[in-house]
Protein backbone atom coordinates (compact mmCIF):
# COMPACT_ATOMS: atom_id res chain seq x y z
CA UNK A 1 0.00 0.00 0.00
CA UNK A 2 1.15 3.41 -0.66
CA UNK A 3 2.57 5.50 1.75
CA UNK A 4 0.13 8.28 0.96
CA UNK A 5 -3.14 6.86 -0.55
CA UNK A 6 -3.93 9.83 -2.91
CA UNK A 7 -0.34 11.32 -3.13
CA UNK A 8 2.23 7.82 -4.02
CA UNK A 9 -0.42 5.35 -5.77
CA UNK A 10 0.58 4.73 -9.24
CA UNK A 11 -2.50 3.15 -10.90
CA UNK A 12 -6.04 2.17 -9.38
CA UNK A 13 -8.43 -0.19 -11.22
CA UNK A 14 -11.48 1.50 -10.27
CA UNK A 15 -11.32 4.66 -8.53
CA UNK A 16 -14.91 5.18 -6.26
CA UNK A 17 -14.04 1.78 -4.33
CA UNK A 18 -10.77 2.82 -3.91
CA UNK A 19 -11.57 6.21 -2.47
CA UNK A 20 -13.80 4.32 -0.21
CA UNK A 21 -11.22 2.11 1.06
CA UNK A 22 -8.87 4.63 1.24
CA UNK A 23 -10.91 7.70 3.17
CA UNK A 24 -14.56 9.19 3.43
CA UNK A 25 -16.70 10.16 0.65
CA UNK A 26 -17.78 13.43 1.52
CA UNK A 27 -19.15 14.56 -2.05
CA UNK A 28 -19.96 13.00 -5.29
CA UNK A 29 -20.24 14.48 -8.95
CA UNK A 30 -21.05 11.50 -10.84
CA UNK A 31 -23.29 13.45 -13.37
CA UNK A 32 -21.27 15.87 -15.47
CA UNK A 33 -21.24 16.71 -18.94
CA UNK A 34 -17.96 16.14 -19.35
CA UNK A 35 -17.55 12.14 -18.86
CA UNK A 36 -15.72 12.71 -15.95
CA UNK A 37 -16.71 11.71 -12.45
CA UNK A 38 -15.19 13.42 -9.41
CA UNK A 39 -15.13 13.43 -5.36
CA UNK A 40 -14.19 15.21 -2.37
CA UNK A 41 -12.59 12.60 0.08
CA UNK A 42 -11.22 12.85 3.23
CA UNK A 43 -8.40 11.09 4.06
CA UNK A 44 -7.51 11.46 8.06
CA UNK A 45 -7.84 15.24 8.07
CA UNK A 46 -7.03 16.19 4.67
CA UNK A 47 -9.67 16.67 2.08
CA UNK A 48 -9.24 16.07 -1.46
CA UNK A 49 -10.96 16.05 -4.82
CA UNK A 50 -10.23 13.56 -6.87
CA UNK A 51 -11.38 13.92 -10.86
CA UNK A 52 -11.45 10.70 -12.96
CA UNK A 53 -11.97 9.74 -16.25
CA UNK A 54 -12.24 6.26 -17.90
CA UNK A 55 -13.61 7.49 -21.76
CA UNK A 56 -11.01 8.32 -24.59
CA UNK A 57 -12.06 11.71 -24.87
CA UNK A 58 -12.69 12.63 -21.30
CA UNK A 59 -8.92 11.05 -20.14
CA UNK A 60 -7.04 12.57 -22.79
CA UNK A 61 -8.66 15.69 -21.63
CA UNK A 62 -7.00 14.88 -17.94
CA UNK A 63 -3.59 13.98 -20.24
CA UNK A 64 -4.06 17.62 -20.98
CA UNK A 65 -4.70 19.05 -17.85
CA UNK A 66 -1.39 17.50 -16.45
CA UNK A 67 0.66 19.26 -18.94
CA UNK A 68 -1.54 22.61 -17.76
CA UNK A 69 -0.33 22.53 -14.62
CA UNK A 70 3.11 21.30 -15.33
CA UNK A 71 3.25 24.49 -17.13
CA UNK A 72 1.68 27.44 -14.87
CA UNK A 73 1.36 27.75 -11.42
CA UNK A 74 -0.83 30.28 -9.63
CA UNK A 75 -2.25 31.10 -5.96
CA UNK A 76 -5.51 31.68 -8.16
CA UNK A 77 -5.56 28.29 -9.48
CA UNK A 78 -6.17 24.64 -7.86
CA UNK A 79 -2.94 23.16 -7.80
CA UNK A 80 -2.78 19.24 -9.16
CA UNK A 81 -1.09 17.57 -6.64
CA UNK A 82 -1.03 13.64 -8.39
CA UNK A 83 -2.24 11.95 -10.99
CA UNK A 84 -2.25 7.95 -11.62
CA UNK A 85 -3.54 5.62 -13.60
CA UNK A 86 -7.17 4.06 -13.60
CA UNK A 87 -8.11 0.86 -16.10
CA UNK A 88 -8.31 2.37 -19.16
CA UNK A 89 -8.32 6.24 -18.10
CA UNK A 90 -6.32 8.28 -15.52
CA UNK A 91 -7.35 10.20 -12.22
CA UNK A 92 -6.06 13.72 -10.98
CA UNK A 93 -5.56 14.38 -7.26
CA UNK A 94 -5.93 18.15 -5.96
CA UNK A 95 -6.30 19.68 -2.56
CA UNK A 96 -9.71 20.46 -1.56
CA UNK A 97 -10.99 23.93 -2.45
CA UNK A 98 -13.71 25.61 0.08
CA UNK A 99 -16.30 27.37 -2.37
CA UNK A 100 -18.96 26.90 -4.94
CA UNK A 101 -18.29 26.81 -8.63
CA UNK A 102 -21.04 29.74 -10.04
CA UNK A 103 -22.39 27.49 -12.51
CA UNK A 104 -22.48 22.98 -12.38
CA UNK A 105 -23.98 21.88 -15.78
CA UNK A 106 -24.72 18.33 -15.55
CA UNK A 107 -25.74 15.50 -17.90
CA UNK A 108 -29.28 15.91 -17.66
CA UNK A 109 -29.53 19.46 -16.11
CA UNK A 110 -28.04 22.86 -17.78
CA UNK A 111 -29.12 26.35 -17.38
CA UNK A 112 -30.47 27.22 -13.97
CA UNK A 113 -28.50 30.62 -13.61
CA UNK A 114 -30.93 32.71 -12.70
CA UNK A 115 -32.71 31.41 -9.79
CA UNK A 116 -32.52 32.99 -6.67
CA UNK A 117 -30.63 30.34 -4.78
CA UNK A 118 -28.17 29.36 -7.42
CA UNK A 119 -24.21 30.46 -6.81
CA UNK A 120 -24.67 32.91 -10.21
CA UNK A 121 -27.27 34.52 -8.82
CA UNK A 122 -25.64 34.92 -5.13
CA UNK A 123 -22.38 36.17 -6.62
CA UNK A 124 -23.92 38.66 -8.54
CA UNK A 125 -25.59 40.16 -5.49
CA UNK A 126 -22.53 41.06 -4.10
CA UNK A 127 -21.25 44.35 -3.72
CA UNK A 128 -19.34 45.49 -6.74
CA UNK A 129 -15.50 45.38 -4.79
CA UNK A 130 -16.03 42.41 -4.11
CA UNK A 131 -17.14 41.20 -7.42
CA UNK A 132 -13.98 43.69 -8.94
CA UNK A 133 -11.74 41.56 -6.89
CA UNK A 134 -12.67 38.23 -7.81
CA UNK A 135 -12.34 39.66 -11.07
CA UNK A 136 -8.99 40.75 -10.33
CA UNK A 137 -8.13 37.02 -9.92
CA UNK A 138 -9.19 36.03 -12.62
CA UNK A 139 -6.89 38.56 -14.88
CA UNK A 140 -3.74 37.62 -12.65
CA UNK A 141 -4.41 34.08 -13.33
CA UNK A 142 -4.86 34.92 -16.79
CA UNK A 143 -1.23 36.93 -16.60
CA UNK A 144 0.48 33.46 -15.65
CA UNK A 145 -1.10 31.67 -18.07
CA UNK A 146 0.11 33.84 -20.74
CA UNK A 147 3.41 33.79 -19.33
CA UNK A 148 3.56 29.85 -19.73
CA UNK A 149 2.63 30.30 -23.04
CA UNK A 150 -1.05 29.35 -22.94
CA UNK A 151 -4.41 30.03 -24.38
CA UNK A 152 -7.89 29.55 -22.80
CA UNK A 153 -10.12 26.77 -24.19
CA UNK A 154 -13.28 26.25 -22.33
CA UNK A 155 -13.33 28.92 -19.66
CA UNK A 156 -16.62 29.79 -18.86
CA UNK A 157 -18.47 30.22 -15.40
CA UNK A 158 -18.06 26.48 -14.19
CA UNK A 159 -14.52 27.57 -14.03
CA UNK A 160 -14.86 29.75 -11.47
CA UNK A 161 -15.03 28.95 -7.97
CA UNK A 162 -15.76 31.30 -5.27
CA UNK A 163 -15.72 31.09 -1.68
CA UNK A 164 -18.37 32.97 -0.18
CA UNK A 165 -17.57 33.66 3.50
CA UNK A 166 -13.70 34.41 2.36
CA UNK A 167 -14.84 36.18 -0.40
CA UNK A 168 -11.72 34.83 -2.96
CA UNK A 169 -12.21 33.58 -6.51
CA UNK A 170 -10.22 30.74 -7.29
CA UNK A 171 -9.98 29.06 -11.24
CA UNK A 172 -10.42 25.12 -11.59
CA UNK A 173 -10.87 22.38 -14.35
CA UNK A 174 -8.75 23.74 -16.78
CA UNK A 175 -8.46 20.81 -18.86
CA UNK A 176 -8.97 22.29 -22.05
CA UNK A 177 -6.29 25.19 -22.53
CA UNK A 178 -3.82 24.23 -24.68
CA UNK A 179 -0.08 25.70 -25.84
CA UNK A 180 -0.95 28.34 -28.78
CA UNK A 181 -0.83 29.39 -30.55
CA UNK A 182 -2.66 26.89 -32.86
CA UNK A 183 -4.91 26.24 -35.76
CA UNK A 184 -8.24 25.12 -34.82
CA UNK A 185 -8.35 21.05 -36.52
CA UNK A 186 -11.70 20.74 -35.59
CA UNK A 187 -15.08 21.87 -36.29
CA UNK A 188 -15.18 24.01 -33.19
CA UNK A 189 -13.23 23.94 -30.06
CA UNK A 190 -15.38 22.93 -26.11
CA UNK A 191 -16.94 25.45 -24.02
CA UNK A 192 -20.34 27.41 -23.88
CA UNK A 193 -21.25 29.35 -26.53
CA UNK A 194 -21.58 32.19 -24.22
CA UNK A 195 -18.15 32.60 -23.61
CA UNK A 196 -16.40 31.58 -26.83
CA UNK A 197 -14.80 33.64 -29.63
CA UNK A 198 -15.75 33.72 -33.29
CA UNK A 199 -12.57 31.99 -34.01
CA UNK A 200 -13.91 29.22 -31.78
CA UNK A 201 -16.23 27.92 -34.34
CA UNK A 202 -13.95 27.97 -37.24
CA UNK A 203 -12.12 25.26 -38.54
CA UNK A 204 -8.44 26.18 -39.67
CA UNK A 205 -9.11 29.22 -37.47
CA UNK A 206 -6.03 30.20 -35.60
CA UNK A 207 -6.40 30.45 -32.27
CA UNK A 208 -3.84 32.93 -29.72
CA UNK A 209 -3.64 34.86 -27.10
CA UNK A 210 -6.26 37.40 -28.39
CA UNK A 211 -8.89 34.40 -28.10
CA UNK A 212 -7.79 34.27 -24.68
CA UNK A 213 -8.66 38.32 -24.49
CA UNK A 214 -11.67 37.55 -25.99
CA UNK A 215 -13.50 34.73 -23.15
CA UNK A 216 -11.85 37.38 -20.30
CA UNK A 217 -13.72 40.18 -21.66
CA UNK A 218 -17.25 37.69 -21.94
CA UNK A 219 -16.02 36.68 -18.32
CA UNK A 220 -16.01 40.58 -17.28
CA UNK A 221 -18.94 41.08 -19.07
CA UNK A 222 -20.80 38.32 -17.46
CA UNK A 223 -20.07 38.82 -14.13
CA UNK A 224 -20.20 42.32 -13.19
CA UNK A 225 -23.91 42.11 -14.60
CA UNK A 226 -27.11 41.43 -12.31
CA UNK A 227 -28.21 39.13 -14.92
CA UNK A 228 -28.14 36.78 -17.71
CA UNK A 229 -29.75 39.21 -20.47
CA UNK A 230 -26.67 41.51 -20.05
CA UNK A 231 -29.28 44.05 -19.31
CA UNK A 232 -28.17 45.15 -15.89
CA UNK A 233 -24.67 46.35 -16.12
CA UNK A 234 -22.80 47.02 -12.69
CA UNK A 235 -19.93 48.39 -13.94
CA UNK A 236 -18.99 52.05 -15.76
CA UNK A 237 -19.31 52.92 -18.96
CA UNK A 238 -15.25 52.74 -19.34
CA UNK A 239 -14.98 49.48 -18.06
CA UNK A 240 -17.83 48.51 -20.89
CA UNK A 241 -15.65 50.27 -23.54
CA UNK A 242 -12.82 47.82 -22.94
CA UNK A 243 -15.12 44.83 -22.79
CA UNK A 244 -15.95 45.93 -26.13
CA UNK A 245 -12.31 46.32 -27.39
CA UNK A 246 -11.76 43.16 -25.92
CA UNK A 247 -14.79 41.30 -27.33
CA UNK A 248 -14.55 42.71 -30.99
CA UNK A 249 -15.08 40.19 -33.68
CA UNK A 250 -11.80 40.65 -35.96
CA UNK A 251 -8.60 39.86 -33.73
CA UNK A 252 -6.67 42.62 -34.99
CA UNK A 253 -9.35 44.99 -33.07
CA UNK A 254 -8.60 43.36 -29.97
CA UNK A 255 -6.25 43.97 -27.11
CA UNK A 256 -3.14 41.89 -28.35
CA UNK A 257 -2.19 40.56 -24.73
CA UNK A 258 -4.11 39.75 -21.23
CA UNK A 259 -1.02 42.19 -19.85
CA UNK A 260 -2.79 45.19 -21.98
CA UNK A 261 -6.16 44.20 -21.42
CA UNK A 262 -5.75 43.95 -17.62
CA UNK A 263 -3.85 47.45 -17.88
CA UNK A 264 -6.65 48.63 -19.54
CA UNK A 265 -9.29 47.40 -17.43
CA UNK A 266 -7.26 48.77 -14.20
CA UNK A 267 -6.80 52.02 -15.54
CA UNK A 268 -10.40 53.08 -16.22
CA UNK A 269 -11.97 51.30 -12.75
CA UNK A 270 -14.01 53.91 -10.98
CA UNK A 271 -14.37 55.99 -13.56
CA UNK A 272 -17.95 57.32 -14.52
CA UNK A 273 -19.21 55.57 -12.09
Amino acid sequence: MPSHPLLDVEAVDLLEPYLGDMGSIFRAFRDQDSGCQSYGVAVGDERWFVKGATTPPAASSLRRAVDVHAAVQHSAIVPLRHHFQLRGGLALVYPWAEGEVLYHPTTHAHGGRAAPDSSMARFRRLPVPDVLRALDEVLDAHLAVEQAGLVAVDLYDGCFLYDFEAHRMVLCDLDEYRIGRFILEDERLPGSRRYMAPEEFIRGSTIDIRTTVFVLGRALRLLLDAGDEERAWRGSPAQLAVIRRATADTLAHRYGSVDALTQAWRGVRGLDR
